[in-house]
């Protein structure tokens, strides 16, 4: 993970939040991935505008917890791995 890099949700998925299941989730043509609390609210700062110090600044001072970095990072890795997010191209 190039942790300075902007990060965007791949524009072959829809990030939304669903009321009806109170969560996040990524729609794609194939179907849906419902996303846990702390999933959603990672993917939800993928916006084009956030690296993944930003991310892990951001969540960090939202729930006063250092400890979840490694968690955020790992996450990142994994949705990267699964093409959920891209490096943003400017």
């Amino acid at each position: 993970m190039q942790r300075e890099k902007f990060l965007v949700v791949n524009n072959h998925f829809q990030l939304q939040y669903e009321e009806k299941q109170s969560c996040y989730v990524l729609l794609y043509p194939e179907g849906m991935v419902q996303l846990s609390f702390s999933a959603g609210e990672i993917m939800n700062l993928c916006d084009g505008t956030k690296s993944c110090d930003d991310i892990i600044m951001a969540l960090t001072e939202k729930f006063s917890d250092e400890s979840i970095e490694n968690d955020i990072v790992e996450f990142l890795d994994e949705a990267m791995n699964r093409d959920w997010i891209i490096y943003h191209e400017a």
